[in-house]
């Protein structure tokens, strides 16, 4: 807890934290003792010790008291080694009881953050996909690490302060009342004088020190351009030296004269408050050496004094924290909105009570007057009918944007329609298990995305049980089988972060083995063969085929050997189906098709003739 000289940002709010701060409610508070409530046994533990250890903590002082007034005056050297053992056996119990106290604390906070995390990743684990999307990564992993540790602080923190403070200045009050009410009152009289300086001087030293951070930023910002590679090739390109000294000597003297402020400030506050602080037992001793010497009350002693000169400075920290209650309170209502913002989040893409678990194995998957967008204002799929007929494979291709990808996506339930419907054998595919519908589906996506373990682990994520011989069975499939047992490690080989160890042509591969054991009724390919040298091309087109072979497939692909083996071709364009139909019949067409053929799978297959001689 913060003394006369400690300032800062703690006892004040910033601008966005005022901005921002959270409306109190009934419901908010209730919300956030729902997480407290499971441990109110421990709580009460907590402010037993709290408590008791106010309590003890005012011994040492009044013991002082008897001291100077029994055993110095008296000149009593027995009774002052008893009362000096007496303050240390005190002051440590207190300590015992304090350590006790963090430690029941330290243990209820853990738990409570424990249960938020869980509660949190369970809870974002079945947040929809376009969730992800939308969300900025860092701050997901704010919300579950950051944010959520942070209750430890409110916990065994901000509450824990609350209750101690209020128990330290009662306790507190009573002792000094009870010892000598004329002098409780003077030093009563003197925390003002400590306070309200500390309080009026730290606002506009907080405020230096706000404007010295901003400027501060402006000048990192300021020689982190123009003094890296390409500011400073640009401003030598464009002879802008003279003028970029001149903005970085403007800012430079603005920080200085800032800093300047907050020392000056500073200094004089070190200065005044060191005097106030002498001032406070000046006084006291003043009043009790008057009512001594003027025998206004014959029961003062000078040990009462020193007792309360050391009971006025124990009230100091407490009612000074006990006034930045209502920061510490927004800010710790602040940190629970910021949690519960996430977990009001809804989970809009769930499984129905009691899903359907239809049979799906060549059985058609159809779209139905399907229409989906991700701002409302700009649709990026309309009126999208097409059926891919049971154990058949449909090629789904057009220019870069069209949203081939969203298409596919709806068929899992990555996404939901928002107009028509997607069936699978004629069930809607909102109505199914969501867990059922997944597990039926096998999808390869270009953007391929592997786990920090091992290629075992990797591949073992499709299917839990897998013996050694399917998982070898389906990397044979793949061509990523002899690759992996050439490594050190074979299948144990840690494949790095988002398998960055790997070439992006071996992480495809491993994908597709990864799918080929899930044995998945459909299967989705979205470019699943981008990434791939001709040679690598070759040995996988076989596998997908047997892959593909039984099921239906639903294949993106840009190359030409890929689509000139699906049953249907697919066109789509500015979110339609611009045509439909064989390779040869949209060649005739001489629509969309066509002019794709003519800008990017010709060209492909030019190169790749090129290649082979």
């Amino acid at each position: 807890m913060p003394g006369p000289n400690s300032l800062g940002p703690r006892g004040f709010l910033t601008e966005e934290e005022k901005k921002n701060k959270p409306k109190v409610t009934k419901g908010l508070i209730v919300r956030i003792l729902g997480y407290l409530k499971p441990y109110w046994k421990q709580f009460l533990l907590v402010f037993l010790t709290i408590l008791i250890s106010a309590v003890v903590g005012l011994f040492p002082s009044i013991i002082t008291g008897r001291i100077v007034d029994e055993a110095i005056t008296g000149r009593d050297m027995k009774m002052l080694v008893q009362l000096l053992i007496m303050a240390f056996v005190t002051l440590t119990f207190s300590r015992i009881v304090g350590v006790v106290e963090s430690y029941i604390n330290a243990w209820i906070s853990q738990r409570i953050i424990f249960d938020m995390k869980n509660q949190m990743y369970d809870h974002l684990q079945h947040m929809p996909h376009v969730f992800f999307t939308t969300e900025k990564q860092g701050d997901i992993i704010t919300r579950m690490n950051t944010d959520i540790s942070g209750v430890s602080s409110v916990i065994s923190g901000t509450l824990s302060n609350i209750v101690s403070n209020i128990a330290t200045v009662v306790t507190t009050l009573v002792a000094l009342f009870a010892m000598s009410w004329q002098l409780a009152l003077v030093g009563i009289v003197v925390i003002p004088l400590l306070i309200i300086p500390t309080r009026s001087v730290g606002q506009t030293r907080y405020k230096l020190l706000t404007e010295s951070q901003a400027k501060n930023d402006e000048m990192n910002q300021l020689i982190n351009e123009n003094l890296s590679v390409s500011g400073s090739l640009l401003i030598k390109l464009f002879t802008r030296e003279e003028q970029e000294y001149e903005r970085f000597v403007k800012v430079n003297e603005e920080v200085t004269q800032i800093s300047l402020k907050e020392q000056r400030s500073g200094r004089w506050f070190g200065v005044i408050m060191g005097m106030l602080t002498q001032l406070g037992p000046l006084l006291i001793y003043f009043a009790g050496g008057w009512f001594i010497i003027k025998n206004l009350d014959p029961t003062l002693t000078v040990g009462t004094i020193t007792a309360t000169v050391t009971l006025v400075n124990r009230l100091y920290r407490p009612v000074e924290s006990l006034l930045n209650l209502q920061v510490d309170f927004t800010r710790s209502l602040a940190l629970f909105t910021r949690i519960f913002d996430y977990f009001d989040r809804e989970i809009t893409i769930k499984s129905p009570e009691n899903g359907r678990t239809p049979e799906v194995t060549f059985r058609d998957v159809a779209f139905e007057h399907v229409a989906f967008s991700y701002i409302p204002e700009k649709p990026l799929l309309q009126d999208i009918n097409f059926t891919v007929p049971g154990g058949q494979m449909v090629a789904v291709v057009g220019p870069s944007g069209s949203g081939k990808s969203t298409l596919v996506n709806l068929i899992p339930r990555l996404y939901d329609v928002q107009g028509g419907r997607v069936t699978i054998a004629g069930v809607d595919v909102r109505d199914f298990d969501l867990t059922y519908l997944r597990d039926c589906i096998g999808v390869v996506t270009q953007d391929t995305y592997l786990f920090n373990g091992t290629i075992r682990d990797n591949l073992l994520y499709a299917k839990e049980d897998a013996t050694q011989e399917e998982i070898e069975e389906a990397c044979r499939a793949a061509s990523i089988h002899d690759f992996i047992v050439r490594q050190p490690d074979g299948y144990d080989t840690v494949v790095g972060n988002r398998g960055l160890k790997l070439s992006g042509g071996e992480k495809q591969r491993i994908s597709i083995a990864r799918v080929i054991l899930k044995d998945p009724k459909i299967l989705i390919l979205d470019e699943a063969t981008s990434a791939l040298d001709s040679i690598s091309e070759v040995a996988i087109q076989t596998a997908l085929e047997s892959l593909m072979e039984g099921r239906t497939s639903i294949v993106i692909a840009h190359r030409l050997s890929t689509i000139l083996k699906a049953d249907t071709i697919m066109v789509v364009k500015d979110g339609k189906i611009a045509e439909s139909g064989t390779h040869e019949e949209l060649l005739a067409k001489e629509g969309t098709y066509r002019e794709l053929y003519e800008t990017q799978f010709r060209k492909v297959l030019e190169y790749e003739a090129e290649q082979q001689h």
